[in-house]
This record gives C-alpha cells, structure tokens and sequence, in this order.
C-alpha cells in the first residue's frame, strides 16, 4: 500500500507539472473542440508573427490552395501583395526569369509574393524586406508530371505531338516528341527544376550539378513544403512563421475532375525523364521528414488534428452547415467562383454556393461574408480582386502626397520586360491588357505616384 500511495503521488505530481508546462496546448485543444468560436490560438513559439514571406508558387502542387491562403493571410492582417502587372497575367511574365520590374507599382512595397513566377533569387532580394522567409512546394514527380500532361496536352507541342494523346507513347521515346526551345515545353521535362531557377534540360548522368543545385535550394528556402503531406507540412510552416492557426485554414483549390491512375512501370519511367525533379523531391521529402520527427511524432499528429478539425467547423460556419459543392467549372453560374479552364478536354472543378445561399454567412470565429467567399475563390478572380483592393488604397495614401508633374518620356523610363511566349497567351491566363512596365525596383522600392494603374 505504501508503494502504490507513493505511485500515485508522483503521477498526480507528474500531471501537474505537464499541465503547466503544456498548458497553452490543452487550452487551445479546449476551445477548438468546446467553444463556438474559432480559436485565436497564438503560435507554438509565442513569437511575433512574422509576415514577410516568398511562396514559390509551383505547378500543379497544390500550390493555389497554398497561394489562396497567403492572400486571405494578408488581407486580413493588412499586408501588401505583390502583383503582376496586367500585361504577365495573373503570373509574373513566366516563363520569363523573375524580374521586379514585372510588380504592378500600386503593389509595392510588397510584405509577399506569392504569384507564379520562374524564381530568380537577385532580384526578389530587390524587392522584398531582408528578413523575408523563401518557402516553396514540390509534389511526387510521377503524380505531378500526370498532372502537368493531362493539363497541357492540348497546349505544349511537345504533347501535342504525340499520337492520340498518349502518355505512354510519350514516356517510351520523349526525346523523339520533347522540343526544348518549343512554346510551353517547360512544362514537358524537369519542370520544377526549372521553376526553381535551374536548368531543366541538364543530363542527369550530371550528378555535381544536382547536388550543387539541391545545395542552394537549401540555402535559399526555410522551408520544403511537401504536397502529398500538406497538413503536416502547414504545422512546420505554422511553426516557422509564428502564424496562429486559423491563419492556416484552406480548402482545395485548382482540382481536375478525374485523374488517369498511372499503369505499372511509368512512375519509374517519369523519374527517369525528369531526374532532377525526382532528386529533388527525394531529397526534401526526407527533409521534411526529419524536421517533423523533431517536433514529434504525437505532437505533429495532435497539430494536424486540431487544423483539420478547426478547417471543417470553419467552412460549415461558413456555408450554412454544408460543404460547397464541388462541381465542373464549366457549370458553376457564378462568375466569381468559376475556375479557369485551359482547354475545352480538361475539367477543373470548383465550389458552388450550397443550395438557399446567395451568399456564404458569417463564418466561425467571426470569419465575415468577404472572407468565407474567398475560401473557395479561384487564383485568377482572386488575383483581380486584391489587385483592385490594393490600388484603391494606393490612390487613397498617395492622392494628397504627391503633385505629379507632367513629364514627357526619357532615357529614365525603362522599356517593357522581355517578351515572354507564356505571359498573355497562356493556357491557363486569360487575356489581359497591355500596359506601361513599372520603373526598375531600386535596393528598397517605393510607390512611385507616376505609373498608371
């Protein structure tokens, strides 16, 4: 008896002393699972948030539902968003190098960046405060490169080409089909490689380049992101950016309808064509591996858990107890939630308002009608939206500050960015109209009150 008394005094002594130390988490595990509202729960490091970051928006990686995220985090927290200038499209000029002289000038100076766009470290160091955090995404280069076929195959000529569409037709010879200097054939060999700045159509017998250029990434990005584990890849962001996690909210965005299930033996063969993207992947999966098994197994778990659940209560506060429905783009009525379809054979679906809901209701946690819709708006609505918010403001702050003066055009006014075979003819951009480039962004850019809208 002795024994067991003494047991039991040291578990009772035990469970105080966790509680103590863990007490932020059971009280945000509480509120998430009791209250009615969502929890404002602060960041694992109890740090300042921190709110200058880079996404790499990469193809066909669950990279608009991550970009989604980023533009309702800095509406909501006022941050300014760099965008491209109408003439790129939704998209900095890609497949065009980076170039700060792509940013719309009502968008500067930027907080983040977030658009598509090919990454050039130089000059997004240009643009960007110098405690900005670099994070990018990568998918499983089979799935991925599945995903970049079906959706390009009536687009990029190196597709085009093969007989009746083929995917495996074209994994058999791709070198007889792949025309590196064709339009759109970024998005037939290494093409995370590429969107990551390298050179896509490397050998791959050259193993120094790989590890050098792996070596930089590392370098240049806090973090890896992972698409295939998405959730547990948002808790090390939640940790490394000191965001609370209802900034971490998101539902899926940019989805085919169907998804071709690839037949035995073509998986090894898209590695071996796209053998930078597969060393990639290879590499930063174990990373983000590594970096989760030092916070934990049961403690990742518990995070993931907690997101997911606070996500569903969120998008059933705000739609009326129901999901949207997820339905062909081509049938939602609603122009606002209408992806965009690259050709008439690809079916990207999207969200339609539940039935009796003209509109979504007041989310939880005090979630508004504004924010709710842009839960579930497309990249390119989006895109138009914020860039409109964030013109209007710049006119509102700079209206009484500035007297332009009437200038006729001189040796300082730079000419337009390089032309670029992607920019406005892009299958997955809508057309836009041309304007005037915005002066070259100096070591730290700022409005210039000159530039049209």
């Amino acid at each position: 008896m002795p024994g067991k008394k003494a047991f039991l005094a040291l578990l009772a002594l035990s469970s105080v002393s966790l509680f103590l130390h863990h007490r932020g988490h059971f009280s945000w595990t509480m509120k998430v699972f009791h209250l009615d509202s969502l929890p404002t729960h602060p960041s694992p490091t109890q740090k300042p948030k921190h709110t200058s970051v880079a996404f790499l928006k990469t193809h066909k990686t669950a990279s608009s539902t991550m970009q989604n995220l980023m533009f309702r985090f800095a509406e909501r927290h006022n941050l300014t968003v760099a965008l491209p200038y109408q003439m790129c499209g939704h998209q900095f000029c890609y497949p065009s190098s980076f170039n700060a002289r792509f940013v719309h000038p009502h968008t500067l100076p930027p907080h983040i960046i977030t658009s598509h766009m090919r990454f050039n470290l130089s000059e997004l160091r240009r643009l960007m405060p110098n405690d900005t955090v670099y994070v990018t995404v990568l998918r499983e280069p089979a799935s991925m490169f599945e995903s970049l076929f079906s959706y390009y195959n009536q687009d990029c000529q190196s597709f085009k080409r093969v007989p009746n569409g083929s995917l495996e037709a074209f994994l058999a010879h791709p070198t007889r089909y792949y025309r590196p200097e064709e339009k759109d054939s970024v998005y037939a060999h290494n093409t995370l490689t590429f969107d990551l700045g390298g050179d896509r159509d490397r050998p791959s017998s050259d193993v120094e380049y790989a590890r050098h250029f792996i070596e930089e990434i590392e370098r240049e990005f806090s973090l890896v992101m992972i698409s295939e584990y998405f959730d547990e890849s948002l808790v090390l962001l939640r940790h490394l950016l000191a965001w609370d996690l209802e900034d971490m909210l998101y539902v899926k965005l940019n989805m085919r309808a169907s998804r071709t299930k690839l037949s035995s033996g073509l998986p090894a063969q898209v590695r071996a064509w796209n053998a930078l993207d597969a060393r990639l992947y290879d590499h930063f999966n174990a990373s983000l591996w590594r970096q989760l098994a030092t916070l934990g197994p049961g403690h990742v778990a518990r995070e993931v858990g907690l997101l997911q659940a606070a996500r569903e209560r969120a998008v059933l506060g705000c739609f009326g107890g129901q999901f949207p429905r997820v339905r062909s783009g081509t049938l939602i009525k609603n122009k606002e939630l209408r992806p965009w379809q690259p050709n008439s054979k690809v079916d990207i679906v999207g969200y339609e308002l539940p039935l009796n809901a003209s509109r979504p209701t007041a989310g939880a946690g005090g979630m508004s009608q504004d924010v709710c819709l842009k839960l579930i708006m497309p990249e390119v609505q989006y895109t138009r939206v914020l860039l409109r918010s964030q013109s209007l403001l710049y006119r509102k702050k700079y209206a009484l500050r500035f007297t332009p003066p009437v200038r006729s055009p001189g040796p300082h006014l730079l000419s337009p960015p390089p032309s670029s075979r992607n920019s406005s003819s892009s299958p997955h951009s809508p057309p836009a109209p041309a304007v005037t480039l915005s002066p070259a962004v100096k070591d730290k850019p700022r409005p210039s009150p000159m530039q049209p809208s």
